[in-house]
């Protein structure tokens, strides 16, 4: 059995790659997807043409990542693609954030990752891929966002690493780096630190098929717009205190 493994899919950056990966791969038996949210997974199902297998839970508790061993195990399934885009934000400043949220975010956006990699790579085999959803945000320390930026920094460098681990099996890891993106995201971050993000938000759609396209590619980066590829650039050159300070201002932290 071909599938494809989604997480995160009930809305934003997820649901859109469970939208498009059937155009992608016209051969695919089934499309697993994943997410705490049950009756926004039966209606994407709805929306694709092809099986949708839902394993409806949240990604932090064991349950969800057994049972997805499990018929993994029992369905003998080859993975073609694997998206990891289960994750949250929180806005705000370190000292204000409840620490729950802060540990949520560590909890889903990288262990939660780390373990639905460890259970599903053994069914990736030649010319599978891997589509690991980190942020712009990645690339430089965030004051207002920090944990989640952290968070997505050891996205960046886990999919790096892996992408030259598997290379020579023919397994093809890419990270998605987007900045602000037009989703649900934000009903739970909160208002973005700095006003001028919410100019620049992006489209859902055309983020995940370039993200799509940068996979076909065999990409190990996949960065949407100028704006942010210019982003990246200037992160790889400034110093990372003077990108702190630089946001400390930027994201108003600390003003009255």
């Amino acid at each position: 059995m071909k599938i494809a493994v989604v997480t995160g899919a009930s809305s934003g950056i997820g649901k859109e790659f469970a939208r498009q990966i059937p155009r992608l791969y016209r051969n695919l038996d089934e499309i697993w997807v994943a997410a705490r949210r049950t009756e926004y997974l039966e209606e994407l199902k709805e929306e694709i043409s092809i099986p949708v297998r839902i394993f409806d839970g949240d990604l932090q508790r064991d349950y969800i990542l057994e049972r997805l061993e499990k018929e993994l195990d029992r369905r003998k399934a080859q993975i073609r693609m694997l998206v990891n885009a289960a994750g949250y934000g929180k806005a705000g400043v370190f000292a204000e954030i409840d620490s729950g949220e802060q540990l949520g975010m560590i909890t889903l956006n990288c262990q939660s990752l780390t373990k639905v990699l460890q259970i599903c790579l053994p069914y990736l085999s030649n010319g599978s891929r891997i589509i690991n959803i980190a942020s712009a945000a990645a690339f430089a320390p965030q004051p207002g966002f920090a944990v989640y930026a952290a968070s997505k920094s050891y996205v960046y460098s886990l999919s790096q690493a892996l992408a030259a681990e598997l290379r020579p099996q023919k397994i093809f890891v890419t990270v998605v780096c987007p900045g602000p993106v037009d989703t649900e995201f934000f009903k739970r971050s909160g208002k973005l630190p700095n006003p001028l993000k919410d100019s620049v938000k992006a489209d859902p759609e055309r983020v995940v098929r370039k993200a799509l396209w940068d996979s076909v590619k065999k990409r190990r980066v996949s960065v949407y717009g100028k704006a942010m590829k210019c982003a990246r650039v200037l992160t790889s050159i400034v110093p990372d205190a003077l990108t702190a300070g630089f946001l400390l201002r930027a994201n108003r932290i600390g003003e009255k």
